[in-house]
Order: structure tokens, then C-alpha cells, then sequence
């Protein structure tokens, strides 16, 4: 990246880029897309914020703080996003305290609707379990979609090597469902990149993750992980239930 866009990446939080419509945001990616699908994290994300200043915001399940950290070496003070379901471990909830204590981003903790007092009161005790889909549509699906309705672009931290459902994930594509550009910085990452990025800059991790959890949900839908087993199989294990619906 330019020394400029480099600049402008780290001055964004004086920027009020307006909103472009949809159609705009469509035709920005066709062009871009190719074009960054080889470049590294951090002149992704810098394209990003000088695109589109303060409507880019960065999305954590605070499985750890990889891409959180990235984003704030190029953009000190962008948005992270966490979505507290209310069925987070304490673990989660303590990373996400700790990211927002010792890296220089602006976290903002957006929650459902209903409680999960109320949400029980509405549709039955439990409904993580009577209808997961349902549960995730409004905990997590719901939630995300209303908190990203003042930005145009969102950058996950999606990675190919998860699962096979995300193999194609691009690094700039659009989400038609959202009408958003979603940005996923480490798409192309190994497990090998992100475990010597995390121990090169002494990134946090969440706990969990060394206790056989390789993937992080909701406390009821998560379980650990057998050695051998796909990474992702402790979530909604027994179901035929892969993803909570944001991705999809």
C-alpha cells in the first residue's frame, strides 16, 4: 500500500465517508476483489479503512484477538464489534474484556433483543435446543445485522482452513444478505500463520482454545474437541447444524 492510503488507514477515525448504496458497494467489490485476493492482512484492511473510514468496523467471536490485533496496528481505534448472545462462556466474555483493555480499538458489546430470560418466557425454556436455527436467527443473526446497518463493510476472521463451507470464502466479496461488503483479512491464514503470528506479538487467545475447544460458541452448543477430530465438530455436535447463519 501507498504511504498515503497507509495514512489515511491510520486517520480514519477523523473521516465521515457517506454511505454508499448498495449497488455502488456491489460494483466496488467486482473490481477489487481479484485484486487483493493475494495481498497480506494488513493492506486488506488498510484498502478497507481507506475506502471506507468510519463505516468499516472488524467482527470478533473472541476466539482470539488475531485479527482484532492486525487491525489495530494499521487503524488504532477501529470498531470491534462483539456480539454477546448471553450464552457465552465466562471465558469469552474475558477475553473480550481483556482485548478491550490492552489493545487500542474502540470494542462495542451489542446484544439481542430479549434477554435469555425473555426470550425463554417467548418461545419455551431452552430454545437452543428445541430450535437451534431459530436461537442463532435471533441471538446472533438478528443482533449482527442491526449493529452493521451504520457501516458498509465488515471484516471477519474467516478462514478457509476452518471448514470445508468455507473454502471459498473471498477475501472482499459481497454479502447480498446483509447489502454490506464482508472483508475477511485472514482467509487465506493456515493454523500454522495464525499460531506464530499469535506467539511472534504475544496475541491473546481464548482458554478455552488450550482446553480442547478449537472453536468457540454458545456454552450449550459447544463441546470439546477429541484430538483427531474435525475443529469444528463440538459445535451443535449431534445435529446436522454446521454454521449459526451469520456466514451463510
Amino acid at each position: 500500500m501507498t504511504t498515503a492510503t497507509t495514512r489515511a488507514a491510520r486517520d480514519f477515525r477523523g473521516t465521515h465517508t457517506e454511505g454508499r448504496t448498495p449497488e455502488e458497494l456491489r460494483e466496488l467489490v467486482s473490481h477489487v476483489g481479484a485484486e487483493l485476493e493475494l495481498a497480506p492482512a494488513t493492506d486488506i484492511i488498510e484498502w478497507a479503512v481507506a475506502t471506507f473510514g468510519e463505516r468499516f468496523c472488524v467482527t470478533s467471536s473472541m476466539a482470539d484477538a488475531v485479527l482484532a490485533h492486525v487491525a489495530s496496528t494499521v487503524a488504532p481505534g477501529i470498531d470491534v464489534v462483539f456480539l454477546d448472545t448471553g450464552y457465552h462462556f465466562a471465558e469469552t466474555t474475558g477475553t473480550r474484556d481483556a482485548v478491550e483493555a490492552t489493545l487500542p480499538v474502540n470494542l462495542i458489546t451489542i446484544t439481542p433483543v430479549q434477554s435469555v430470560a425473555e426470550q425463554d418466557a417467548t418461545y419455551g425454556k431452552d430454545l437452543f435446543r428445541t430450535n437451534p436455527d431459530q436461537c442463532c436467527a435471533l441471538r446472533k443473526v438478528a443482533p449482527l445485522a442491526d449493529a452493521l446497518s451504520g457501516y458498509d463493510a465488515w471484516a471477519t476472521g474467516l478462514r478457509r482452513a476452518e471448514t470445508h463451507n468455507r473454502v471459498i470464502a473471498p477475501v472482499v466479496g459481497w454479502d447480498a444478505r446483509k447489502g454490506k461488503v464482508k472483508v475477511s483479512p485472514l482467509a487465506r491464514w493456515s493454523d500454522e500463520q495464525v499460531e506464530r503470528y499469535v506467539a511472534e506479538n504475544g496475541v491473546l487467545v481464548n482458554p478455552l482454545v488450550s482446553d480442547g475447544y478449537p472453536s468457540i460458541g454458545c456454552w450449550p452448543c459447544t463441546r470439546r474437541v477429541a484430538p483427531g477430530e474435525d475443529p469444528r465438530s463440538g459445535r451443535w455436535a449431534g445435529t446436522t447444524k454446521t454454521e449459526c447463519g451469520i456466514h451463510s
